[in-house]
C-alpha cells in the first residue's frame, strides 16, 4: 500500500491542522497505520498508531492529550488531529501502514509515505 500524506501548512502557536493519509495504491482499511515525524537533525519520532479497525489507540506519551488519530474506513483514510500546536511540533509528518501497531520503531512499519511539513511559528 502507499500512503499519502496530505494536510500540512504553517500555523501559528496555539493553532490546529488535521493532517489526512490515504492510499495512492491499495488499501489502508485493512492495516494499522502510524504517524511518524521527524524535524530537521533529529530521528524520526513515534506520534501515534490505530489498529486496522480504529479500535485501539497508541500514543507517545508527550504528545498524548494534544493529538488524535482516528480513521475512516469507508474512506480509506487516516487522520491525526493536532491541537495547541507549539513551535516544536514543526516537523515533516509521516504516514506509515503494515507495523506492529504496538511499536513505536520506524523499523516496524513497511509502507511509509513522502510526509507532510508542518510549521508552527511563535
Amino acid at each position: 500500500v502507499q500512503p499519502v500524506e496530505s494536510g500540512g501548512g504553517l500555523v501559528q502557536a496555539g493553532g490546529s491542522l488535521r493532517l489526512s493519509c490515504a492510499a495512492s495504491a491499495g488499501t489502508l482499511s485493512t492495516y494499522n497505520v502510524a504517524w511518524f515525524r521527524q524535524a530537521p537533525g533529529k530521528e524520526r519520532e513515534f506520534v501515534a498508531a490505530i489498529t486496522y479497525n480504529g479500535g485501539t489507540t497508541f500514543y507517545s506519551d508527550s504528545l498524548k492529550g494534544r493529538y488524535t488519530i482516528s480513521r475512516d474506513n469507508a474512506k480509506n483514510t487516516v487522520y491525526l488531529q493536532m491541537n495547541s500546536l507549539k513551535p516544536e511540533d514543526t516537523a515533516n509528518y509521516y504516514c506509515a501502514a503494515r507495523g506492529r501497531v504496538t511499536s513505536n520503531n520506524p523499523r516496524s512499519w513497511d509502507d511509509w509515505g513522502q510526509g507532510t511539513q508542518v510549521t508552527v511559528s511563535s
